[in-house]
């Protein structure tokens, strides 16, 4: 099983590659595969089938996945891009924290 720094929901910068210094949400994670999927970040032209009667086929455009590596969470407080620190709280919860400001992620 491996880990993924990044979770549903996170906010993110890409690091590398064609989307370069763009920011957005994450839609989906995959630990088995290491990837993630951004909204409105690496979109691919996907060619639909009509399944029902009736309904249309063509080529739509989707998001597609991206390696984890190449993505960094975004401080929430900071708005600066940033690794994830791990904290264990006094309560005996662990939580993720920005490296940059100490802010909870």
């Amino acid at each position: 099983m491996s880990k993924v720094h990044v979770k549903t929901g996170d906010t993110v910068v890409v690091l590398s590659g064609k989307e370069k210094g763009k920011k957005g949400k994450v839609l989906a994670v995959s630990p088995k595969e290491g990837k993630v999927i951004v909204e409105k970040i690496n979109m691919v032209s996907k060619h639909i089938k009509p399944r029902r009667m009736g309904e249309p086929g063509g080529i739509i455009k989707a998001e597609g996945a991206m390696y984890a590596c190449k993505v960094q969470i975004v401080c929430p407080r900071c708005k600066k891009p940033t690794r994830v620190g791990h904290k264990l709280y006094e309560d005996g919860t662990k939580g993720r924290v920005c490296m940059k400001c100490g802010e909870a992620l």
